[in-house]
């Protein structure tokens, strides 16, 4: 991408720079590939946000394991209802001379089982790990909402980097002329017997240093903008504009509303205080070993030597008898001895949820801090921003005078290029300023879940 077209058309940028002579002529910004004809996309902040959840694979993966852990706590539930199977099947063994079985695995020769099946295990695991499972879910869940707050500040601080980077190149392409433009005057002056070779010698110095801090201006945009591309653009896609205000006016919420929305449902919260119910759940799973299970089974089918619903009688007699019937079975499971495996497993989960309630109280105390450094961030920078600005503005003056100065014969050389230096390092920390602000709101929504916007 290019500057913005009121930059390239010689006028001042949208975002107004000192500027301490003449508008800047079309600065050359370098790209990762060339420039195809068609017009750059624009692309708002709320675009870009909307492309990186997309394509961003971090952010991905925490919505893959908030849906996989929605799946096993699916799975976890449906272990508590009955289950229905259907079993078809044939067992063969060898008979005797009395037309008996040899062996006693089968009722007669041949056997046949064709039968559905209802089972029903009743424990206290079974009810614990549901419980478990709905819990970590619901950390995974909190989890994928940490990292989509997370995503926005990724994608706040590389978008207004890359306005921040094109309004630098803007301001390094004015000293680099002005650079210029120096030392073709002090030549001249030179030529004039107005001043020193000393002066010449130090101005083509200082044009050195703007001509290299202008390709140095030129390279950081262009790595700014490829972090932005491999960010949003799953086709690596450079040809695009920025749409949003580096410099828009955006007001700091208030602090009671900040810190209102801050407590009321914070995700760092929410999953500390699920992986404590998770916890809480994994000790009764434990201590389910020292309690009975029930199991209950009930079938419907055949289970006769003939595979059929009716079966001739044996001879003499004449007739069929029915082979479709039924079972039931319960069997309880005592447990009685298992060399204090149950204990041990008690002692672990214990152990484990132990930790977790220092976890949650620690992201209590850290939420508290945070709320307090991020607002504090933001007010600071709010506070630094408009006196930035003034300086600024300042320095673009400054560097206008003294070169007048210079040109009447009341300044030094040193002095010129002191004010080129300030002007330079001025706007520098202006734009800088103005992405730590834009920082600091996108902070306060990683608490608020509320992106502050124009």
């Amino acid at each position: 991408m290019a500057l913005p077209a009121a930059v390239y058309a010689g006028q001042q940028p949208a975002t107004p720079v000192p500027q301490p002579s003449a508008a800047p002529q079309r600065a050359q910004v370098p790209t990762a590939t060339a420039q195809s004809a068609t017009a750059p996309l624009r692309i708002t902040l709320r675009d870009a946000l909307a492309l990186a959840r997309k394509n961003e694979p971090t952010y991905h993966s925490r919505l893959t394991a908030a849906a996989i852990a929605r799946e096993d706590r699916a799975q976890s539930r449906d272990a508590l209802l009955p289950n229905v199977n259907f079993e078809t099947s044939v067992l063969y063994t060898q008979p005797n001379s009395f037309g008996g079985v040899r062996y006693i695995a089968n009722n007669a020769p041949r056997e046949y089982i064709s039968q559905g099946n209802i089972h029903q295990q009743l424990d206290l695991a079974s009810v614990a790990a549901y419980r478990r499972s709905a819990a970590l879910a619901a950390v995974a869940k909190a989890q994928a909402e940490i990292a989509s707050r997370g995503l926005v500040v990724t994608v706040l601080e590389r978008y207004f980097a890359v306005a921040a980077a094109e309004q630098k190149l803007v301001t390094a392409r004015l000293t680099s002329d002005d650079g210029d433009k120096f030392f073709e005057l002090t030549k001249e002056l030179e030529k004039a017997g107005e001043v020193a070779h000393s002066d010449v010698i130090k101005a083509e110095i200082q044009m050195q240093d703007r001509h290299r801090q202008f390709m140095e201006a030129q390279l950081a945009l262009l790595n700014a903008r490829l972090d932005l591309t491999v960010l949003l653009f799953p086709d690596f896609n450079d040809n695009f504009e920025l749409a949003d205000d580096l410099h828009a006016n955006i007001p700091l919420p208030l602090r009671s509303e900040f810190e209102a929305q801050a407590a009321e449902d914070n995700p760092e919260i929410r999953a500390a205080l699920a992986a404590v119910r998770a916890a809480g759940q994994d000790v009764t799973a434990s201590r389910a070993g020292y309690f009975p299970s029930v199991g209950l089974d009930y079938w419907y089918g055949i289970d006769a030597a003939h595979y059929a619903t009716y079966s001739p009688l044996p001879p003499p007699a004449i007739g069929r008898t029915q082979n479709l019937g039924s079972s039931a079975l319960a069997t309880l499971a005592l447990p009685l001895w298992n060399w204090g495996a149950t204990q041990s497993r008690v002692r672990q989960a214990e152990l484990l949820r132990d930790q977790t309630k220092v976890e949650l109280s620690y992201a209590q105390r850290n939420l508290l801090a945070k709320m307090r450094s991020f607002y504090s961030e933001a007010e600071t920078a709010l506070n630094e921003l408009a006196g930035l600005e003034r300086s600024a503005e300042l320095a673009a003056d400054s560097l206008r005078l003294t070169t007048l100065r210079y040109k009447d014969g009341e300044a030094l050389v040193l002095e010129v290029v002191d004010a080129q230096s300030t002007f330079a390092a001025a706007n520098a920390n202006y734009q800088d300023g103005a992405l730590r602000y834009r920082l600091a709101l996108a902070n306060l929504q990683t608490l608020t879940g509320v992106l502050t916007t124009p």
